[in-house]
């Protein structure tokens, strides 16, 4: 169903919980089925009791069971236009994949590509991945990244993979490394950064600022190759807040090459005239246990950063 589609539903319908749902919040389970509904619309829904769990009330966070008989209200919806993606983006979607089992999909995501749509954007990489594989049970994104950020990115491809590597990121049992390019000379080898992080909005924009009363963010840093310029550096995330690696890295003196939102103009500018067309972050390792089966899969850097890696006299550590 499109969002075009929500437009000519004048009749609420029942929906029962397939196996593939069993455990889903009902939230989620929602913005699935109503893709391209506002999000406050759907909760507006819930609280209103417009949607109903086996004709009661239920609360966004209420867990589905098997055979849930969910109403689903006739919405009028202002949404998005559904737009196909273009035959550019469905190509980088499917020849970036790294690896793929019967369990999930790992995709070293492109730069400039949402993960999903929403916010001002028709399709992201999950949405593209759903359009190509009409015949696929289940596809639930693992995590996110930054439309900016290219890399490692999880699609599981069951809802039990999702459960089980979701409790895996909880209990910090997955390993994420990030490459980034910094402003200047890294100075001290190793940090750790842990500086709590809360999220509000400047002019209509919204950021993520450090906060001694937001929510805790650790992260691991440490350089790899730099010159007095720049330096790249491996960043290990213990915790995945919203622009965590941004943020901490801008908060401790060294800015993110090409970081409109929390970087340095003049560094970036100093970027653009050595090639770098983007922001220089990309989710190079990760590594996970999901049952019997071990995961450990790198993404090569991009050619546009390769290149700006070498513009600025640095060398790709081995």
């Amino acid at each position: 169903m499109t969002s075009e589609s929500f437009k000519s539903i004048t009749k609420a319908r029942v929906v029962s919980v397939g196996d593939g749902s069993v455990g889903q919040r009902l939230d989620n389970f929602l913005f699935k089925v109503l893709k391209g509904v506002p999000k406050t619309r759907v909760y507006r829904a819930l609280r209103t009791g417009e949607v109903r769990v086996n004709k009661a009330r239920a609360k966004p966070y209420y867990r589905l069971l098997r055979s849930d008989k969910i109403r689903i209200p006739p919405i009028r919806s202002t949404a998005l236009r559904h737009t196909e993606a273009p035959i550019k983006v469905k190509n980088s979607v499917t020849t970036s994949i790294l690896l793929e089992d019967d369990n999930i999909v790992i995709f070293n995501k492109p730069a400039g590509l949402a993960v999903h749509g929403g916010s001002g954007r028709s399709f992201g990489l999950i949405e593209v991945l759903r359009a190509e594989r009409p015949n696929a049970r289940y596809m639930e994104l693992v995590h996110r990244l930054d439309h900016g950020t290219s890399g490692c990115l999880i699609v599981a491809k069951k809802r039990t993979v999702l459960t089980a590597i979701h409790a895996l990121i909880r209990n910090g049992k997955v390993k994420k490394d990030y490459w980034l390019m910094v402003k200047g000379k890294w100075e001290g080898g190793r940090k750790e950064i842990d500086f709590p992080l809360r999220k509000t909005s400047r002019s209509g924009e919204r950021l993520v600022v450090p906060d001694m009363k937001g929510k805790a963010a650790q992260t691991l840093m440490r350089p790899l190759s730099g010159n007095a310029n720049v330096t790249l550096v491996q960043a290990r995330l213990l915790t995945g807040r919203t622009h965590q690696i941004r943020v901490h890295a801008s908060a401790i003196g060294y800015p993110v090459a090409g970081d409109v939102k929390y970087g340095n103009p003049a560094f970036n500018s100093w970027c653009r005239a050595h090639g770098l067309q983007r922001l220089f972050l990309h989710a190079r390792f990760i590594e996970l246990q999901v049952g019997d089966q071990h995961y450990q899969v790198t993404a090569p850097l991009t050619p546009s950063l390769e290149f700006f890696v070498d513009s600025v006299g640095l060398q790709i550590p081995k």
